[in-house]
């Protein structure tokens, strides 16, 4: 049996991200309006997600030479919430940034730097707290309740890192802001994604590697 974060990048698994979107379907039907207790079930979903690696289809998991890459894996039809997975190359990182909605980051393939802010209300650079490493297996929650302003860095000099977030709706149409680290001035943008076309979870001819 392939060691469990040794990706099976010729049949990825998708029974096992389709399972864990319909778990978080059922999750954000019962406490859609509960913040706190999305994150909280939301968290022991994504960890059981991202403890084996054998999932991701090779599509979503390419880094870009310049830019770190945010791919949609799958959106909610109302938009309740989206599961993307980030890809950085070495030395990528994000610039200061929000969200706006609640979020769930966790780790699959390498290490991520998480350096959280604090905005200053009438102004200046952004506060910064003692940065932290998130290996894999880690989950990491943010929201305007309980933290939104961080930046996101590769922690590995030499190969990409990739992590699985889920956003408390479609993250990619969401308004949200950068903010300038000497100034913490507010600059809006969307993010959109990089992707086109989105994971076929429906094709059930084709043999999974093992059961979910």
């Amino acid at each position: 049996m392939p060691d469990s974060k040794t990706p099976d990048t010729a049949t990825p698994n998708l029974a096992r991200l389709r399972g864990f979107i319909a778990d978080f379907t059922r999750l954000v039907e019962r406490h859609g309006d509960d913040e706190a207790a999305v994150l909280d079930a939301g968290r022991v979903l994504l960890a059981d997600l991202i403890a084996t690696d054998d999932w991701l289809p090779d599509a979503y998991a390419r880094p870009d030479p310049v830019h770190y890459r945010q791919y949609l894996l799958h959106c909610d039809p109302y938009e309740r919430f989206s599961v993307v997975s980030f890809v950085w190359g070495p030395g990528q990182r994000t610039p200061i940034h929000d969200h706006t909605v609640w979020g769930l980051v966790g780790i699959l393939r390498g290490a991520e730097r998480s350096q959280r802010y604090d905005l200053q209300p009438q102004g200046g650079p952004p506060i910064a707290h003692m940065s932290e490493i998130l290996k894999v297996g880690l989950v990491e929650a943010v929201s305007p309740r309980i933290g939104d302003v961080h930046a996101i860095a590769n922690a590995l000099p030499d190969r990409p890192s990739i992590s699985i977030h889920v956003y408390g709706g479609n993250i990619g149409a969401v308004r949200r802001s950068v903010f300038d680290p000497l100034t913490g001035q507010r600059k809006p943008f969307i993010s959109g994604y990089a992707n086109s076309a989105l994971p076929n979870l429906w094709d059930r001819s084709q043999p999974v590697p093992h059961a979910a």
